[in-house]
């Protein structure tokens, strides 16, 4: 039987679709904010970095690829591809959006919004991964191999 909504961490995906929201909302309506070329650069280069990272989680992960936390128990590990380099190379892809917007759309209320996502996303990591040491008792191999959103790094 597939766990419901709340199991499966769907008060992480509201809470994600609400702080996104925020981010493009706040992007559109509060613009210009500053004027400069430094970080519209810099956030043309984030939404470059998402891209690559979301394509590449989206691929890697194939039929395992939902929005939600919790894995079902059909769901296999991934460790292959972008996976060999970061545990959560989708949610590194949207912190990289989020601020990339931010910046590109010269917003400091957004880029505000945008910052949040780290610990938001860090978080439902945590979380998440909780539920995937209890499933695939290798995924704590993993974890020490592996970093969370930066290869190398964190």
């Amino acid at each position: 039987m597939k766990a419901g909504f709340f199991e499966r961490g769907g008060l992480w995906v509201l809470g994600q679709g609400v702080l996104l929201a925020a981010v493009i909302v706040c992007g559109l309506i509060w613009r210009h904010q500053w004027r400069g070329f430094p970080g519209v650069f810099c956030g043309v280069g984030l939404l470059g970095v998402a891209a690559l990272c979301g394509i590449a989680g989206t691929a890697a992960l194939g039929r395992n690829l939902t929005p939600f936390p919790r894995p079902l128990s059909s769901t296999q590990l991934v460790q292959a591809g972008i996976y060999g380099l970061t545990r959560h190379p989708l949610y590194t892809a949207v912190i990289c959006a989020a601020i990339g917007w931010a910046l590109v759309w010269q917003s400091g209320l957004a880029l505000v919004a945008a910052l949040a996502t780290g610990p938001f996303f860090d978080a439902k990591a945590r979380r998440e991964e909780r539920w995937l040491r209890r499933q695939f008792p290798e995924y704590a191999r993993y974890q020490k191999r592996v970093k969370r959103f930066v290869p190398g790094v964190y």
